[in-house]
């Protein structure tokens, strides 16, 4: 088990995040079109809503779907963050 200071766990998020954006990078690409989101259930909320503002200011509507899948097994504060994402990258 791994224990981050502050400053350590703040250059691992912002690290971590980037990985996840490029696995969803990687998903659309995949062609894939059904989503299996359970595997950020439970994650440092912190860390969820860095992974949620880098797509909301990546402004690409493509992310969209994978929004909607992560959407349906999310507790309400990040579910409404999500909703709030999808709305704005829905304006591009």
């Amino acid at each position: 088990m791994l224990i981050y200071g502050p400053k350590g766990w703040e250059i691992e998020k912002d690290t971590y995040t980037d990985e996840l954006l490029a696995g969803f990078d990687k998903l659309i690409e995949s062609g894939i079109d059904s989503f299996n989101m359970l595997y950020l259930k439970d994650r440092g909320r912190d860390m969820i809503i860095l992974l949620l503002d880098k797509i909301q200011a990546r402004g690409d509507s493509k992310y969209i779907p994978i929004l909607e899948a992560w959407r349906k097994i999310e507790y309400k504060k990040v579910r409404a963050r999500i909703n709030s994402v999808i709305r704005a990258i829905s304006k591009y």
